[in-house]
């Protein structure tokens, strides 16, 4: 699989014609790069933006995708996986996934990185995931989002509010 975050975007296009939805994905004028910003992008609620975490278990690697207005929370985590949390730097991002920070999805990962999606995601209709770089998205279903992640693993639950 080619590894070039420039080619990130064709290769995400690619991998949802697989499942005839390539029409998912599309480019937008301004950036993507955040949370705030595909919000603002969109004209949609922060938390409908699905953000995509690379992390570093201590033999795999992992992408958990949740809602963009949680974070990680270590306990539920480290119930779950049995390690501590240990969130890849931009330059391993763009190395072992093949996207630079800020256009990280669930889709055309590279084998053997298992997905998991949060529950923050369920309580939303539907949610835009990154598409490849940080001027594309696509929108999916939270059960879409299922039946077409890489490597798709299972839905967990390791996530709290950011604000109380």
């Amino acid at each position: 699989m080619d590894l070039d975050p420039r080619s990130a975007p064709q290769r995400v296009r690619s991998y949802l014609a697989q499942y005839d939805l390539a029409q998912r994905w599309r480019h937008l004028e301004l950036s993507s790069a955040t949370v705030p910003l595909a919000a603002k992008a969109l004209g949609v609620e922060e938390a409908r933006i699905a953000k995509s975490l690379a992390l570093q278990l201590p033999e795999r690697l992992i992408v958990i995708v949740c809602a963009g207005d949680v974070k990680i929370a270590n306990p539920l985590f480290k119930g779950f996986f049995q390690a501590k949390a240990q969130f890849l730097t931009p330059a391993q991002t763009q190395e072992r996934l093949g996207f630079a920070v800020g256009g990280v999805c669930p889709f055309a990962l590279p084998e053997g990185v298992a997905t998991y999606l949060d529950r923050s995601l369920e309580r939303w209709p539907s949610v835009f995931t990154a598409g490849g770089d940080s001027q594309s998205i696509a929108q999916f279903t939270p059960s879409e989002l299922a039946q077409t992640v890489s490597n798709f693993a299972g839905w967990i639950e390791v996530t709290r509010p950011l604000s109380p």
